[in-house]
């Protein structure tokens, strides 16, 4: 091979190596960042929470969670502009249910946030609620106990506060500019907790507007929404009048013209 064409393509080698490592270094980190396995073991919760939330949280909430405004501009971890609401005064509340649900932390700020599988550790999880409740006094994680709540009230409660966007059986749905969860993974702990919060776009509820005796119908009533009786039949996975219609028009239509040309066959004959 002539030593011209060999040095071409040695360059061209390590120009592609060049290339491909500036790209890896330009790509957003993937996962978790994690401190070292053997210093974490001997950091107390808090430390343990400081640094996951240096790692995974500050680009966005800021480094001591005050939080960025979108104006700000800065960039963070992956050259990630942040832009996230400050988290002191939260509690653990807050943090608990947007890391058990795999809410946070987002891939982009301007994602809706997902129920996903969650990429941290229970212990992790713990250390990181305590860190952003320690920077602020704020509610703490809620206490529920859905075989208390009353059934039938927390079908009503449920149907006026939440089943317009959620549907009365808790499937979720679509809005103008969000799509709306379904509940059914949601555990009690988390519905009571979302409630509270107001999640992305839904509202919050103070327990001025909905008591904590109440809030606590509503979760036995969003558990009994996961394995409803059907008594009046085929449930038609619960998703209300929208799939009933379909049966009206596509079913029950298709027999009444059916039995209507044979009525019409029998009066001709």
């Amino acid at each position: 091979m002539p030593r011209a064409q060999l040095a071409r393509i040695v360059a061209l080698a390590v120009l592609a190596s060049g290339l491909a490592t500036a790209t890896a270094v330009a790509q957003p980190p993937v996962g978790i960042v994690r401190p070292d396995p053997d210093k974490a073991a001997r950091m107390s919760p808090l430390q343990l929470g400081a640094q996951l939330f240096a790692g995974n949280c500050s680009t966005c909430h800021g480094g001591s969670g005050f939080g960025i405004a979108p104006a700000e501009g800065r960039r963070g971890v992956g050259d990630v502009a942040g832009a996230g609401p400050p988290l002191r005064g939260v509690g653990a509340l807050a943090a608990d249910f947007y890391l058990r649900t795999g809410y946070m932390p987002l891939g982009k700020p301007s994602e809706q946030p997902q129920r996903s599988r969650t990429l941290l550790h229970d212990n992790e999880i713990k250390a990181l609620t305590a860190y952003v409740a320690s920077l602020g006094k704020g509610p703490p994680i809620p206490s529920v106990h859905p075989a208390q709540g009353d059934l039938g009230r927390g079908r009503e409660l449920f149907t006026e506060h939440c089943a317009g966007c959620h549907q009365v059986m808790a499937q979720g749905g679509v809005v103008t500019g969000a799509r709306v969860p379904p509940l059914q993974n949601a555990t009690p702990t988390q519905v009571a907790e979302a409630v509270r919060i107001g999640p992305y776009l839904m509202p919050s509820f103070s327990k001025h507007q909905i008591s904590d005796a109440e809030l606590q119908d509503i979760v036995r009533y969003v558990q009994w929404t996961k394995s409803p009786s059907d008594r009046g039949g085929w449930g038609i996975s619960n998703l209300g009048p929208f799939p009933e219609g379909l049966v009206t028009w596509f079913i029950a239509a298709v027999v009444l013209v059916g039995t209507c040309v044979l009525i019409g066959k029998r009066v001709r004959s």
